[in-house]
């Protein structure tokens, strides 16, 4: 049967699925991977740790997939900034004609992408910044909700919610992300308007992502009350794994603690660190709700067929048969 919509359209792939943007897993064989199974990889800039690295991951990819892939280029307000300009030259550069943006004053970095063709994804966690970049030019939204890895805004408004609530008002594409993992989420995400999901923690617990084998099991065995809400009191949530150093750090911020007390225990180099040796308790670690929907550890392929085989199946037969005569008239 196959599931067209205008997000499969806009992007040339096959299933309506795409991987979202994710620091230290969004590399050239995870991208490749979501992008070979029908899906859109994205490799992470920032992941990088130079535009010209980031270049050469970019060959990487084309070396293992002749599919579509992006890039995300994630703007953080920060005391010393990466050089984002470098490296979105880099990625104009490079030809690649698919990019996902995500966070603070993106304006200049659309600019330039759609100047240069490149077809931009933006992710927001709110309404009113949808309608904000979809004012600015970008082609797609990638809705954000709060059950969400990561970053989810300060509205905490879930995506059952969010969704229909940013369809009704935004025009352009658009793709549900946050708390998506199987084919009922993709079903749930179009009937509510969206046109497609973009999943990051259940792409994480997939053979071919780049982090130890330990912390996907850790993935499998968590369930939906396995994340923490950190940085509340900065007015900067983050949902990640609960574990030894996120209970620190909440406990930090019930005290009033300002960051710098806490920033030693936040540290991404410290997160990549557990992510590569496989302790979970070794420092942050992003992960969200969808922990409780992760029950086994399949390639992105077989992950994607089966996110796909679900959702026919539930429209075609469970969906059809609530509504007799309804396939035939």
């Amino acid at each position: 049967m196959g599931i067209r919509t205008r997000i499969t359209d806009l992007l040339g792939i096959e299933h309506p699925i795409v991987q979202g943007g994710m620091m230290w897993v969004g590399t050239a064989e995870m991208a490749a991977a979501v992008s070979n199974a029908g899906g859109l990889g994205i490799i992470t800039a920032l992941t990088q740790p130079s535009p010209d690295a980031l270049r050469a991951e970019i060959e990487r990819c084309r070396e293992l997939t002749d599919k579509p892939f992006g890039v995300n280029l994630t703007i953080l307000p920060s005391i010393n900034p990466p050089p984002y300009a470098d490296y979105r030259k880099a990625i104009i550069d490079s030809g690649i004609r698919i990019v996902e943006t995500a966070g603070y004053k993106p304006q200049e970095h659309v600019d330039d992408f759609k100047a240069h063709g490149i077809i931009v994804l933006h992710k927001c966690t709110a309404v009113r910044h949808a309608l904000s970049a979809e004012r600015m030019g970008v082609d797609a939204i990638s809705i954000d909700g709060f059950e969400c890895a990561g970053h989810p805004g300060e509205d905490d408004i879930p995506g059952l919610i969010l969704i229909p609530a940013a369809a009704d008002k935004i025009k352009v594409p658009m793709l549900a992300s946050g708390g998506f993992g199987d084919g009922r989420g993709l079903v749930a995400a179009l009937a509510l308007g969206a046109d497609g999901i973009n999943m990051g923690t259940r792409f994480c617990a997939t053979k071919e992502a780049p982090i130890h084998d330990d912390i996907k099991r850790a993935m499998v065995d968590n369930d939906e009350r396995g994340t923490d809400l950190i940085f509340r009191s900065y007015r900067n949530t983050a949902r990640v794994a609960k574990n030894s150093v996120s209970a620190e750090v909440i406990a930090a911020e019930r005290e009033g603690k300002p960051f710098e007390a806490i920033a030693h225990l936040v540290k991404g180099a410290r997160g990549k660190e557990g992510l590569d040796r496989g302790d979970p308790d070794h420092g942050i670690w992003t992960a969200g709700m969808v922990q409780g929907l992760i029950h086994d550890i399949p390639t992105c392929h077989e992950l994607i067929d089966r996110i796909m085989g679900e959702a026919e199946s539930i429209i075609t037969k469970r969906l059809a048969a609530m509504m007799p005569g309804a396939l035939t008239s």
